[in-house]
């Protein structure tokens, strides 16, 4: 079975925090990419942006179900979600949009298992680190790519 070593890429487009939405939209599109890790200055993950960051902020918002019982409001969703979404949508810089503590693989970890986290996770883009280090990234078209030799 194939790992993430085998399949990862290693030349790893990576963006600040403070880097303007804009900016990461055409930094996207001009690398071909999906997402990107996004690091500090001293390369530390601080999370993952994706395309899915950045169409967010065109959707519409959603507005939480809620039901009136006495004089009371009760909502049926989480207003904390409707919180972050609103947050998400009017994001300025990469920090606003990024989904920050992103779920992580090693180089070790088997192509299924890969697979099996961006299908039931809804994941595109996973970094594969070497202890804390940040050593490549495995996305969708990597997953592809092998399945398709």
């Amino acid at each position: 079975m194939q790992t993430a070593k085998e399949i990862m890429t290693t030349t790893v487009v990576t963006v600040p925090p403070e880097l303007p939405v804009g900016r990461l939209a055409a930094l996207l599109r001009d690398h071909k990419i999906s997402g990107a890790p996004v690091v500090d200055a001293a390369g530390v993950l601080l999370g993952v942006v994706t395309e899915s960051d950045l169409i967010d902020q065109a959707k519409k918002i959603h507005i939480p179900t809620a039901i009136t019982i006495l004089d009371s409001v009760i909502f049926l969703e989480s207003a904390k979600g409707m919180e972050r979404e609103i947050g998400k949508m009017a994001g300025v810089t990469v920090a606003d949009i990024c989904t920050k503590k992103p779920l992580t693989i090693t180089e070790e970890t088997p192509l299924d298992e890969i697979a099996t986290i961006m299908a039931e996770r809804h994941v595109h883009t996973l970094p594969v680190l070497r202890g804390a280090q940040l050593v490549g990234v495995v996305g969708k078209s990597d997953v592809i790519r092998t399945l398709a030799r």
